[in-house]
């Protein structure tokens, strides 16, 4: 499960700043782990979305077990949780797995 497309970035504590909240396009951060089912299920159709929204969207995940001050500063509760930022603030969040259909529709919605 831990495989990564080319599309769909890592993130971590330590280049969250960098890549998240400085970037210069809107970033779909998925706070997960890899106990979570649903979580596992949400992981193709971000690859899927990546690809979609490539240049206009960067798209990655976040570890909540191995990366704990991340999901703590935005007061992440439960995974998955996917959190839109755009210039470096929160714009959108949605929890729990869903479609890619529904997902895609939010993700235009918070563009």
């Amino acid at each position: 499960m831990g495989t990564n497309t080319a599309n769909v970035l890592k993130f971590t504590d330590g280049n969250f700043d960098a890549e998240v909240i400085k970037s210069d396009i809107p970033v779909l951060v998925d706070f997960w782990a890899e106990w979570c089912g649903p979580c596992r299920l949400m992981g193709p159709i971000l690859d899927e979305l990546a690809t979609t929204y490539a240049g206009k969207l960067k798209i990655g995940k976040l570890n909540v077990d191995e990366n704990q001050e991340s999901p703590s500063q935005f007061g992440v509760m439960n995974i998955p949780t996917m959190i839109v930022f755009k210039n470096g603030k929160e714009a959108e969040r949605f929890v729990g797995a869903m479609s890619k259909n529904d997902l895609q529709k939010k993700i235009d919605k918070a563009l």
